[in-house]
């Protein structure tokens, strides 16, 4: 059996890790991988998550299943941070899934069992994830333009000419903030043109928002999410808990989907919960009562949002403090766009042949197209990376 395998293509990000650890100079920067690093370079645990897990080990009595769909705790505080009152909760389903994968890959299998046919389109460029998913899933695909290489910005009349040709059916798969890999965002004037464009055409919105809070605030963030899910007849939305609240390996992520009344959401909510019986039967759980907990108890909220806030304006000054180094390092302004940017990424626009050059010669690691993680930098590195830059002829 086993001899008729094929072999699979090597994660880029994964060998990209493997190369930096392998590295024995000094004075290396790893911007490849998408995890979140303090200046120390750790990625640590949040004070409100250890408090919460001590609070749990006094009281959990049991590690009994919870339900199929997840606990409805957990699916309700989620679902309130992500979309506050926009959306009537008559109208709204979810479950519990291991991470922010695992629910984009079920709102891609909701996909096809509801509409076979349909096309799912996503951004030029988006998370390899994404189109590694859909063709697992052996569902169509196609592109919009997003980013403008030359501005560093999104291609804004390209998106909307290429979302004027989805399909009624069709899902379009947008990044709710902080867009991975460019850090290129939307302003809300430009989603309010994109919500009435998908409302013409009838095509279905998936929004992945994985990065709620690192951008502009937990509010501001989850604005353009808020203005879909309550515009739009149908709505999917995937979740991930993995970077506001620095639970990575704990796989805590919400599919929430919405739909054009209370009887169309209890059947959408039998068909998630029947895929997630399929596929791990019940959902993991531990990540998910340390976020319902947080999100539930004022205190614990309190300084959950303190923290996350730290760590969102730290990736500011950051991007703010690259940004002027490489004005000082080029004599430009060309780089402006890094402080403009928002989130843990940036897409320098640059060739992959510049890329290497900068892996080869001043250890600098980033993916081929040039995606850098922000968070991989602090006030030592700043300045190597932006006479890097400069000398490789970025």
């Amino acid at each position: 059996m086993f001899e008729h395998l094929s072999p699979q293509p090597e994660d880029k990000i994964m060998a990209l890790m493997k190369m930096y650890r392998e590295d024995t100079r000094e004075n290396t920067i790893d911007l490849g991988v998408g995890v979140y690093k303090t200046a120390a370079g750790v990625t640590p645990v949040m004070d409100a998550i250890k408090t919460a897990e001590k609070m749990l080990w006094e009281v959990e009595t049991t590690k009994v299943y919870t339900g199929i769909a997840g606990d409805p705790g957990f699916g309700r505080a989620l679902s309130g941070l992500v979309l506050g009152d926009a959306v009537a909760g008559e109208r709204l389903s979810f479950t519990a899934q291991p991470g922010g994968t695992g629910a984009i890959h079920q709102a891609i299998e909701l996909i096809k069992m509801a509409t076979p046919d349909a096309t799912i389109w996503i951004s030029n460029p988006t998370w390899p994830n994404h189109p590694s998913i859909i063709k697992h899933l052996g569902m169509k695909m196609a592109e919009y333009r997003y980013f403008d290489d030359d501005s560093r910005g999104v291609d804004f009349d390209g998106l909307m000419a290429d979302l004027a040709k989805v399909k009624r059916g069709d899902a379009v798969l947008l990044h709710g903030c902080c867009h991975n890999p460019t850090g290129a965002n939307l302003t809300l004037p430009e989603w309010r043109e994109v919500v009435a464009l998908l409302e013409k055409t009838g095509a279905t919105p998936l929004v992945d928002i994985a990065y709620q809070g690192f951008g502009d605030g937990l509010e501001e963030d989850a604005a353009a999410t808020r203005l879909i899910a309550s515009s739009l007849p149908e709505t999917l939305i995937a979740a991930s808990c993995s970077k506001n609240f620095g639970i990575y390996r704990e796989r805590t992520g919400l599919l929430m989907t919405v739909s054009d009344g209370a009887k169309a959401s209890d059947i959408t909510q039998q068909n998630l919960t029947h895929l997630n019986r399929q596929n791990f039967s019940f959902p993991p759980d531990h990540g998910a009562r340390l976020v319902t907990m947080i999100l539930e108890d004022e205190g614990l909220r309190a300084d959950w949002m303190n923290e996350l806030e730290e760590v969102r304006k730290g990736m500011l000054s950051l991007r703010e403090g690259l940004a002027a180094e490489l004005r000082r390092a080029t004599g430009s302004d060309r780089f402006g766009f890094i402080a403009d940017h928002r989130g843990m990424f940036s897409r320098l626009g640059a060739a992959p042949e510049k890329v290497e050059k900068l892996r080869v010669e001043h250890g600098i690691y980033m993916v081929g197209d040039s995606r850098m993680n922000i968070a991989g930098l602090n006030t030592e590195t700043i300045p190597l990376l932006a006479d890097a830059i400069a000398e490789v002829g970025i």
